[in-house]
């Protein structure tokens, strides 16, 4: 990685302009030492809240008429000015989180991809997802109107950074990318953990949105330390929609705050998860060594700071089931440990650790470490605690995992059954154990976004087909995703247009279909012009 001094301002960023004040100071610091960094950022005022916020509101009509190609020209020169900083952000993504620079150049890698991948699905532009129903003047009893339906943009979406993404979650992630795409100005609360990696990022934003001549305010990025910022944001009357990603308390916080508004407003939160993975009888026979390695690779990988992470493995009690849990704890007792990203996440983990010890077994790792430094730790218990204690169901967000001892699949089928919702589960299974466990797969699949079988969870492909969300808690509205091109219908609704003439509907609603889009006309499905 090249060495390159990079000049640190700290300054909001309010639509094209660099905000002038200076509110309360904060600065980054490295994780691993606890060592400042340079550059001294700025909390946003109250008066660049509301300047943001309006000049969103001012650009959301002439952003909401762009075309699909001029939004999808802007995203891409976005992942361009993002690409062209890239040595930078790496840099300074490293300093400020600890995360390996191959994580980081993966990640930004991510994070411009996705931005191509959302000006992909608007260039084509079928995502709208037309509906024309021609008027039927002479139909009896009652004539039949002409009706037209499309997606429009809701208007501007706050989103808030995330601590364990830097980039592909954070000011240029996959809220802002397919808020954008959708035709929504966006106001970005940074995250206080890593500020210059988001000014580096911002500038790059806004470079290409000038080049662009978009609309100024159609992209603000605002400092804070604290929570002020973002709930002056989530409040502010102008808001239409907010994108999260981080922790239940946080993501139920915004959820009410919104819920309270005169205007209620949607919260999009993808919240914690505990990633249940349920290992079926013929599988642990025929390759539980096997499994144990892609677990302990799994619940350690990026220090267990994955939102994916397997943190609930449901084993039966046999011999099988105690060599693969033996195996376990060994690979945990001697893997390496790492960083986390913050000094708030560190004491509670290792507060949830020492909590955990009093209720199951630790079986290995656990070892106190100072500052952010945190070593594995995998524990054991019986269903039967499991079910008597309701804090072991909550998310330990770091390099950990509980086995559960179950006796036989029954015990795993209630848990399903019962259990609150998540992002992800995964059965490890033969062809024979997933033929009788047709009642888990639907048990499973009413809980979660995304049903894995012999995989691991963390790794999450950025595509059409993906779905990272789920049921309350791990998502604050199971219909959608915060990954995946689908994640674009969060920020739109339908609106119908009722007998207007042909030249004053949208392009993709008019007759000649110039965009050459998939339609639902009449009932069909077609990318014909419409004959009336």
């Amino acid at each position: 990685m090249r060495e390159r001094k990079v000049e640190f301002r700290g300054r909001s960023l309010i639509g094209f302009t660099e905000s002038a004040s200076e509110g309360t100071r904060f600065s980054a610091f490295e994780p691993a030492t606890g060592t400042a960094l340079p550059g001294e950022f700025f909390a946003a005022s109250a008066d660049e809240i509301e300047r943001a916020v309006e000049l969103a509101a001012a650009a959301a009509p002439a952003l909401g008429r762009f075309s699909g190609v001029q939004r999808g020209a802007m995203l891409r020169g976005i992942a361009a000015a993002i690409d062209a900083a890239g040595d930078d952000v790496v840099a300074r993504a490293h300093q400020e989180t600890a995360l390996p620079f191959d994580r980081l150049r993966g990640e930004l890698a991510r994070t411009t991809n996705q931005l191509r991948l959302f000006a992909s699905v608007c260039e084509e532009g079928s995502w709208v997802d037309a509906r024309i129903e021609t008027a039927q003047p002479e139909r009896k009893p009652l004539p039949k109107p002409d009706l037209r339906l499309m997606l429009r943009p809701l208007g501007p979406v706050v989103v808030f950074g995330a601590s364990n993404f830097p980039l592909a979650f954070s000011v240029a992630g996959g809220d802002t990318a397919s808020a954008l795409a959708g035709g929504n100005p966006v106001v970005v609360k940074a995250h206080p953990a890593h500020p210059g990696t988001s000014e580096l990022v911002g500038r790059a934003v806004v470079t290409a949105l000038r080049e662009f001549e978009a609309p100024e305010g159609t992209f603000s990025l605002l400092f804070d330390d604290g929570i002020e910022v973002g709930r002056a944001l989530v409040k502010h009357r102008l808001v239409k929609a907010v994108g999260f990603t981080g922790s239940h308390r946080a993501g139920r916080a915004l959820m009410d705050l919104a819920a309270a508004r005169p205007e209620p407003i949607p919260v999009f939160a993808e919240m914690s998860s505990l990633n249940p993975l349920f290992i079926l009888p013929r599988a642990l026979h025929e390759r539980g060594e096997q499994i144990a390695v892609g677990l302990v690779a799994s619940f350690t990988m990026g220090t267990g700071q994955l939102c994916t992470k397997p943190g609930l493995v449901f084993v039966e009690k046999s011999a099988q089931g105690d060599s693969f849990v033996a195996k376990v704890a060994e690979l945990a007792s001697n893997s390496t440990g790492g960083t986390l990203l913050t000094p708030r996440i560190a004491d509670s983990y290792r507060a949830g650790v020492a909590s955990r010890r009093n209720t199951v077994r630790l079986l290995a790792g656990g070892k106190s470490a100072e500052g952010c430094a945190a070593n594995a730790a995998v524990f054991e218990t019986e269903y039967e605690t499991l079910r008597s204690s309701p804090e072991l169901i909550e998310e330990l967000f770091g390099p950990t995992a509980l086995i559960v001892r179950c006796n036989g699949t029954n015990d795993i089928l209630d848990f399903a059954s019962n259990m609150p919702g998540q992002l992800t589960a995964t059965l490890h299974g033969t062809e024979a154990d997933l033929r009788e466990s047709a009642q888990l797969v639907d048990a499973v699949q009413a809980r979660v976004g995304r049903v894995l079988l012999n995989g691991f969870p963390t790794g999450v492909e950025v595509c059409h087909a993906m779905v990272h969300g789920g049921t309350y808690p791990a998502a604050s509205d199971s219909r959608f995703t915060s990954v995946g091109t689908l994640a674009i219908h969060r920020f739109v609704r339908p609106v119908c247009f009722q007998n207007f003439p042909d030249y004053a509907l949208p392009k993709e609603l008019q007759d000649a279909n110039s965009l050459g889009i998939l339609r639902l006309v009449n009932g069909q499905s077609t990318r014909e012009k419409v004959v009336r």
